[in-house]
This record gives C-alpha cells, structure tokens and sequence, in this order.
C-alpha cells in the first residue's frame, strides 16, 4: 500500500508552483500535489488527510457541498435545554449567565 494519497482539490493541478511542474523539457505538466499518508490523521479528522492546503479543501467544499448536504440533512433545529438565564449584574458589561440543565 502507498504512503501518499493525490490531494482531492478540484483545481489542484492547476495551480502554478514549482512543486507541481513535471516533465522533461518541452513537455511540461502541472501535477496535483501528493499528501503523506500520516497514521496520526487517522485519530483525529482533519482535512489535510485528503487535501494539500486549505485552499484545495476550500475549492472541493464550494464544489460539493449540496451533495454533502444531501447525505444527511436537517429537517429540523437541534435544541439544548438549558437552566433559564440569570441576569449577572456584578459584571462589567452586564452579561447573561446561562447554564446547560443537569439531567
């Protein structure tokens, strides 16, 4: 098995760095970029598994996101029931004080 995956960014191969020119002369390409497997990525999620820089993770988000949605989506409001608020005047900007319930 390999110890790099391709980055998933749409346009990855279009960006014009010197990483990813590749060829003999004449015959030039720009290659997407190739991520190190790491087994800590494996833990914890974390885009850069999959994608060579936040703008290619952005780019793929933008690009995919109504189908990601798709996958799961909301049909109605997550809610947290919590203690009712308390005005906490000791503070410097009268700020509320709210509490989650203890269930």
């Amino acid at each position: 098995m390999s110890d790099f995956k391709w980055c998933h960014g749409p346009s990855c191969h279009t960006h014009k760095t010197q990483d990813r020119v590749r060829g003999s002369k004449g015959n030039k390409v720009l290659r997407t970029r190739k991520i190190k497997d790491n087994p800590h990525y494996n833990q914890y999620f974390t885009p850069f598994k999959y994608f060579c820089s936040q703008g290619c993770y952005t780019d793929f988000f933008k690009e995919h996101i109504d189908r990601i949605v798709a996958i799961a989506p909301r049909r109605e409001p997550l809610e947290t029931p919590i203690k009712d608020p308390v005005k906490d005047t000791e503070r410097r900007w009268n700020q509320w004080t709210i509490e989650k319930k203890v269930s």
